[in-house]
């Protein structure tokens, strides 16, 4: 071939395979759009045309709170999704403006904005974001398609092995392979096939398990605060929970939790009692003349695991881990969908930096992915391990102190509002751990908190009054 011939030689095109087409897959699919000229999205199941239940996800029918951490992160990802939620029906919650909460120290007030949260349903979350990814002629998706092998090598994947719905076999080739496949991943055997070495697993059980119900939401309380009752952790009882998510549609997303030996079960008798038992009874009296929407649904797979993948060596070129593939965590705490759009934005920012082939690519991001799954599992491991009966290892007898500082902080936060925006600071994953142990922070809450505990949820008149109104017949 002469040198004339090379220099008009068309570029070759960069591949991206997605594995998973949930929320974690988009995320990674719109992340990868600029630095890939194709992009292929593998999904097993069908997806829906609208925002409505899709098959492997039941934990959909939950409550689902994307944390204004994980809000950011979308939007940097989807420039305008946070606008198109809302036109689609959901809310943008100021916190702790828009919030009634009771954590383990008592209620928080409700200060002017230091944080948010969006509310709406999981199938509409996820329906704006697929729509919004779809749209992207460089995106395609395969639905019904079941991942069979990665191919390459121990130093190098590239591309993977399918079964299409027809139940024909083929190889498809790809310089970068993001599995996003979530909770069922099964990345360490893929990876196992080709002589990497499987990652340190750990998991964390409570028994937790999740009832939810949608009820018709009383007229006037279009912006209504979103309310929760956690549990305390320290009490030798099993952990209850309630809340009420605001959702698209004038309705209200009922969500009960309970640990082992405290979980509520799929009884539409018992699920007014189940709210009323948790530390306050607010979710349960204001539910018991609403007219519910749909049967109680119960989750049971709350399981906290983590594989932790950025610790092994020589991990292969071409291949990275993202979303509940790497770590799954108890939903109470809400933060799976913003760890995986942390995970999906770090993505981006390295291809950015490096580019789709560059040497070491998938290692860096691993690590990168890491630092949020590190966050968001000590906030839900620290406090599940309590538990009467949890499964797990057992906190050292340095976490006996760090647990009475957080003690104590979660009290200052309750009277104080420096500490109280570093604590939603935290809880939203829009700061790291660190910001909880700043020299003004620390001496805030050594003094406690400035003002006395509520002794009732910090409802106002008109909040009680529109909640407790007789519903008609619409």
């Amino acid at each position: 071939m002469s040198e004339s011939d090379r220099s008009f030689r068309a570029p070759t095109r960069r591949r991206a395979l997605v594995i998973g087409g949930g929320t974690a897959g988009m995320l990674a699919a719109a992340a990868l759009r600029e630095h890939a000229d194709e992009i292929t999205v593998i999904e097993r199941d069908s997806l829906p045309s609208g925002p409505v239940p899709r098959k492997g996800l039941p934990q959909a029918a939950h409550a689902h709170l994307l944390w204004s951490g994980g809000a950011r992160a979308m939007e940097h990802l989807l420039p305008g999704l946070n606008d198109r939620w809302i036109a689609a029906g959901a809310r943008r919650i100021s916190l702790p403006t828009g919030l009634v909460s009771m954590q383990s120290q008592g209620w928080l007030r409700r200060w002017p904005e230091m944080q948010f949260v969006i509310a709406c349903s999981r199938d509409l979350l996820d329906w704006v974001v697929r729509e919004q990814v779809t749209a992207d002629p460089r995106i395609e998706v395969l639905t019904r398609t079941e991942l069979l092998a990665l191919e390459g090598s121990a130093a190098r994947v590239t591309g993977i092995r399918v079964r299409t719905q027809d139940g024909d076999e083929r190889a498809l080739q790809a310089d970068l392979v993001v599995d996003a496949s979530g909770r069922g991943s099964r990345a360490p055997h893929w990876l196992g096939a080709l002589g990497v070495a499987r990652p340190r697993h750990e998991e964390v059980d409570s028994g937790l398990a999740y009832a939810s119900r949608i009820f018709r939401a009383p007229e006037g309380t279009e912006r209504f605060p979103l309310i929760n009752v956690q549990s305390d952790a320290r009490q030798p009882v099993p952990g209850r929970t309630t809340t009420i998510v605001p959702v698209e549609g004038g309705r209200w997303l009922v969500t009960l939790s309970g640990t082992r030996g405290g979980q509520p079960t799929g009884s539409a008798d018992e699920f007014e009692a189940f709210a009323r038992s948790v530390r306050h009874p607010v979710v349960g009296e204001f539910i018991s003349h609403l007219e519910p929407l749909t049967d109680v649904v119960v989750t049971r797979s709350t399981v906290n695991r983590r594989n932790y993948f950025e610790k092994v060596k020589n991990w292969p070129e071409g291949f990275v881990v993202l979303g509940d593939a790497v770590a799954t965590y108890n939903p109470v705490y809400g933060h799976g969908l913003s760890v995986a759009a942390q995970g999906a934005e770090a993505l981006r920012d390295h291809l950015a930096d490096r580019g789709l082939t560059a040497p070491g690519l998938a290692a860096r991001v691993q690590r990168a992915v890491a630092r949020p799954v590190s966050l968001a599992w000590e906030l839900a491991v620290g406090q599940d391990i309590l538990y009467p009966g949890a499964i797990g290892t057992q906190p050292g007898p340095g976490s006996k102190l760090l647990r009475r500082y957080v003690d104590r902080l979660l009290l200052t936060a309750t009277g104080h509002p420096a500490v109280t925006r570093a604590l939603f600071d935290v809880m939203t994953l829009s700061a790291p751990r660190s910001a909880l142990v700043r020299p003004r922070i620390v001496l805030a809450v050594l003094r406690g908190p400035s003002l006395p505990r509520l002794t009732a949820p910090p409802l106002t008149e008109r909040e009680l009054t529109v909640a407790q109104r007789p519903q008609t017949t619409p």
